[in-house]
């Protein structure tokens, strides 16, 4: 799409034709959907002789399903083997050359900004440069169905009508597959390449957690120890920016305490939003100077000492 060729005359130009003719001809293989716009475009260029870029909404921001949409299979395939190929090469080579030469001078908690953005000013860039010649691709693909229905049916006008409408107009189909593979892609990265993100992310918030609890635990033992009491008015300096720790003589989900340490999961950000609110609780059995674990998260990511069943 990208490497059009801006010949006088346009390729594939069928000189010998009426303006009316033409214009018949175009209704046919552009058919109902957008057919002003199109024939508006299509004169454009009849009238300079030349093709050359104009601005098409559609295929910057879906390029892929406006390909099926349009009938164009085969290019579509192209696009979306070689196109995307060539977009990931470069955001690879661009992103290898950054991390060498500039990514030291960036701060820690800038550079995945960092990393996305460049990916997405790339992305950005190609996007723009395939909206720009949109236009004058579909003119070419026009006026190559045209030459092609002329040259096989040249005195058969229903036959060029028939050849004109198969090759092009518009599908439905097409249109929901394209959205169906970015359906599909969107899962596939949501199961298979997110996980492999969030697994350390929240594995590194869970155990600042069960640090942070922990250490507060033994503190607050030790109190209790001493004084018979849940000392639940007890200063803390152990909140931070994701956790939350209170000491309070009860505790949702446990029947039976007078000492809990409370530490809450908050405000961790996505891709790991679903631990937020999570809790991880350690109580005082009133029976005895033993101390419980309990946890809100599921047995696959509370600790060990929390997923025996609350007594």
């Amino acid at each position: 799409m990208l490497f059009i060729e801006t010949d006088s005359p346009p390729p594939f130009y069928q000189e010998q034709l009426t303006p009316t003719k033409r214009q018949q001809l175009d209704k046919w293989f552009i058919g109902h959907r957008s057919q002003r716009y199109y024939l508006k475009r299509f004169e454009q260029f009849d009238q300079q002789g030349y093709l050359s870029p104009k601005w098409h909404w559609a295929a910057f921001f879906i390029t892929f399903p406006w390909l099926l949409y349009r009938k164009r299979y085969m290019d579509a395939i192209v696009y979306s083997v070689a196109g995307w190929s060539f977009i990931q090469l470069n955001v690879a080579i661009v992103l290898v050359a950054f991390e060498f030469v500039a990514m030291s001078y960036i701060p820690d908690a800038y550079q995945m900004a960092t990393r996305i953005g460049i990916a997405a000013i790339i992305w950005l860039f190609w996007s723009f440069m395939v909206a720009r010649w949109t236009d004058a691709y579909y003119y070419r693909m026009a006026r190559r169905e045209i030459a092609d229905a002329i040259n096989d049916y040249p005195r058969d006008e229903a036959a060029q009508q028939a050849h004109l409408r198969r090759e092009g107009g518009v599908s439905l189909f097409g249109l929901a597959l394209g959205f169906g593979f970015f359906a599909f892609a969107l899962m596939v990265i949501k199961v298979q390449f997110l996980p492999i993100i969030a697994k350390p992310k929240a594995n590194e918030v869970l155990f600042d957690t069960y640090d942070v609890a922990k250490t507060t635990q033994n503190r607050v033992a030790l109190m209790y120890q001493k004084t018979g009491r849940c000392p639940v008015n007890l200063p803390l300096n152990t909140e931070t920016q994701q956790i939350r720790i209170e000491i309070d003589n009860k505790a949702a989900g446990v029947a039976e305490t007078d000492c809990a340490v409370i530490a809450t999961i908050r405000n961790v950000k996505f891709p790991i939003r679903y631990l937020n609110d999570q809790t991880l609780v350690f109580y005082h059995l009133p029976e005895g100077d033993s101390w419980d674990c309990m946890s809100s998260l599921n047995k696959k990511l509370a600790p060990e000492s929390c997923n025996e069943d609350t007594p």
